[in-house]
């Protein structure tokens, strides 16, 4: 299994970097362009425990996948968790953290997957889909700091 973590100081109140990252429709934002993310179900305002949401996406090689997640824990405002239930990994489990620090909030997140196909999955992990999921975080790492 792959475990990987990422950092972000976000110079917002608490409550905004909730309000934001908690929105579900937000996700679209965040999210490179070429990955064809599209929600495909209805959404909340806000994230709950055993919220299902399902998706469209392409994440590799412009291959359109359905993805469906499931909002597993909730501790507002500091942290949440999607787990996927049905998509292109065995196991996705994301743990998102946010902690009032000085000037802002710093923002965690934890990421285990594991990819299938057994030494084929683990091959292509290691030549790119790897790279790949750090690209996503890269990349809504950059969009934060323009909008912030």
């Amino acid at each position: 299994m792959r475990t990987l973590e990422f950092n972000q100081f976000l110079p917002m109140t608490m409550a905004d970097a909730w309000n934001f990252f908690s929105s579900p429709a937000n996700l679209s934002k965040i999210t490179p362009k070429e990955m064809n993310f599209v929600v495909t179900s209805r959404l909340p305002e806000k994230v709950y425990p055993g919220l299902i949401i399902t998706y469209k996406v392409s994440p590799l090689l412009g291959i359109p996948l359905s993805w469906v997640t499931e909002i597993t824990h909730v501790n507002e405002p500091f942290n949440f968790v999607d787990e996927q239930r049905t998509g292109p990994y065995s196991i996705w489990h994301h743990e998102h953290h946010f902690e009032s620090v000085k000037g802002g909030v710093m923002m965690t997140d934890k990421l285990f997957y594991k990819v299938p196909f057994g030494i084929i999955g683990n091959l292509l992990d290691w030549l790119f889909i790897n790279k790949k999921v750090q690209g996503i975080f890269e990349y809504r790492k950059t969009i934060l700091e323009k909008s912030t």
